[in-house]
């Protein structure tokens, strides 16, 4: 059986990174790790900024889970010109990141450093979804630093500039994230729907 790829930039590490959303099932796809740390073993050492080690319309999905965030926001451009790049006529990106209209109402509730939930890492504040996991960077993990953030009006938005073609979204209020499938050639309104149904749940 032929598989399609997913590149799923910062991965993390096999054993304790984000794992792909169920809709990417192994018996259909197969994973492609992307990742800046080479202690998280990825399959491809490499900035989601630079992606020159995968051929052009190579991959069938991108997946980008909690990184868009960690890069300034004039590199943002580059980052989605790179998935679209990468990404095959039919393919389509998957990307979450926090919903900074949701943290913000948190902000002015004056509970900037309460927590809003609690991950494998620990404790999460609206601050660490501000700025960065704070544990983390004071670890010397620069690279976990929040650069830029997110509406949904604004994702969207920079999709559009990066000429993905048919974009749908939601905001997960109680998860405080944004998700949004994007693909690379024009989807009917009732291709992406079911595209997107089976990752714009929860």
């Amino acid at each position: 059986m032929t598989h399609l790829t997913v590149l799923h930039v910062g991965a993390g590490h096999p054993k304790n990174g984000a794992p792909l959303p169920a809709g990417f099932r192994p018996t259909e796809w197969k994973e492609l790790r992307l990742d800046i740390d080479p202690a998280n073993e990825p399959n491809i050492l490499g900035s989601m900024l630079d992606m020159s080690a995968l051929a052009a319309e190579s991959v069938d999905a991108v997946y980008s889970a909690h990184n868009i965030e960690h890069i300034y926001a004039h590199e943002v451009p580059l980052m989605l010109k790179e998935c679209l790049r990468v990404l095959k006529a039919d393919g389509f990106l998957v990307v979450t990141c926090p919903d900074l209209q949701t943290v913000a109402q948190l902000v002015v509730e004056d509970k900037l450093t309460d927590t809003a939930y609690q991950s494998p890492a620990g404790p999460i504040t609206p601050l660490d979804i501000l700025y960065g996991y704070r544990p983390a960077i004071a670890q010397g993990n620069h690279f976990m630093a929040h650069k830029c953030g997110f509406t949904l009006k604004s994702l969207t938005a920079a999709l559009q500039a990066a000429c993905f073609q048919t974009i749908t979204g939601k905001r997960r209020i109680q998860g405080l994230d944004l998700w949004v499938v994007a693909s690379k050639g024009v989807m009917s309104e009732t291709e992406m729907r079911e595209l997107a149904g089976k990752w714009l749940t929860g």
